[in-house]
């Protein structure tokens, strides 16, 4: 039903979004090409990825609410790809470990960011005061909160559209596969 289009396949609006893809990672990420489907979602969740990217939040707090957002949401395909992004950015193998895994992080400050995440996504946005406050103690401030509610939505666009098209792994993340019923993730 999602056919894994080519830059010349796709519809007009996903080509140039395809090609910058290809030009970045040296081939289309199958995701992309089936996502491809709908120019709309594909240039819609690398627009969110951007405006998070630019969010205050260093890297590796991004990347603690990408992995908690795809791992929740079951995505294998993104909890690979940031299982990489990670080790690029010489995450301690303890932290991946417990990511991967949905327990907690080793972290004082990252845990006060993924249980904050978990939070917000187990009350669609109504959180408690008292849990705003620990994150808010942990460091955080509450353009911080505001930027995990980015971070949410952005890979919520991402884990939905991926599980929809059943967006196989590249081999190139072959080596961080991840399947979410060895850890519990609801499907």
């Amino acid at each position: 039903m999602f056919p894994d289009h080519t830059p010349e396949s796709a519809p007009p609006a996903a080509r140039p979004t395809m090609a910058a893809t290809a030009k970045k990672f040296g081939h289309v990420p199958a995701a992309v090409a089936r996502m491809a489907t709908s120019p709309e979602l594909l240039n819609g969740f690398l627009k969110l990825n951007a405006i998070f990217e630019a969010t205050t939040l260093p890297a590796l707090e991004r990347e603690v609410v990408i992995m908690t957002v795809a791992t929740r949401n079951g995505c294998h395909v993104c909890v690979a790809m940031h299982t990489a992004s990670l080790e690029g950015l010489s995450a301690a193998p303890e932290l991946v470990t417990a990511l991967r895994a949905q327990v907690p992080l080793p972290s004082a400050r990252l845990e006060a960011l993924r249980r904050f995440a978990s939070t917000v996504m187990d009350t669609t946005g109504d959180v408690p005061p008292a849990s705003l406050a620990a994150f808010v103690e942990a460091g955080f401030t509450p353009r911080n909160a505001l930027e995990v509610v980015l971070g949410i939505g952005t890979y919520t666009v991402s884990t939905y559209a991926n599980r929809l098209i059943q967006a196989p792994l590249d081999e190139a993340f072959a080596a961080h596969a991840w399947d979410p019923e060895t850890v519990g993730a609801s499907r």
